[in-house]
This record gives C-alpha cells, structure tokens and sequence, in this order.
C-alpha cells in the first residue's frame, strides 16, 4: 500500500464531500448503502472494529485496516473510521489495498 497516496486520496475525499465520519454516520452509510469502502484505524477498539466489519460483511462492503492515527492526519477530522461514497475516489483507495 502506498501510504503517501492513500494520505492524499483520503483528504481530496473529504474535500470533496465523499467522506462519512462518525460511528452513526458510518454505520448509517453502510446500512443505506452509500458506502463503496469503510477505512478503520489502526488504533480503533476490538469492540467498535466487530461492529463495522459485522455490518459491512451484511451489505457486502469491504473493510480496510489504515495504520495508526493515519485517518486524523490525513483527514483532519478525529474519529476511528471513515466510509467513502461510491465513486472515484472508493476505487482508487481500493485499488492501492489490491495486490
């Protein structure tokens, strides 16, 4: 994973308004579907970590691990976790977890 990049898409999305933060808000994205990717920190909870990836197992999102304190650096915006919308931006990050 190129995390230079990944630093740069991740804030281009929240300019862009393709970021969802917060645990209602997205929770409340995968559960509506308009979440393509759900983004956790490194640093979330074991609890808080089982209830994303439970509810985006169920609507068939994929879920991926970001190091430590990367989503507040690279977003600006404190929190565990982020959904991006669908559209170019949830592809590109997907495309940096791809082997």
């Amino acid at each position: 994973m190129d995390e230079k990049r990944l630093r740069g898409l991740m804030g281009l999305c929240v300019r862009a308004g393709q970021g969802v933060f917060g645990e209602d808000g997205c929770l409340g994205a995968v559960r509506g579907g308009k979440a393509a990717i759900l983004l956790m920190d490194g640093e979330i909870s074991p609890l808080s970590a089982e209830r994303y990836e439970k509810a985006c197992e169920r609507e068939h999102i994929p879920v991926f691990m970001i190091p430590a304190g990367l989503l507040e650096e690279a977003t600006g915006r404190p929190g565990m976790a982020m959904a991006v919308k669908p559209g170019g931006f949830a592809d590109q990050i997907r495309s940096l977890f791809s082997i």
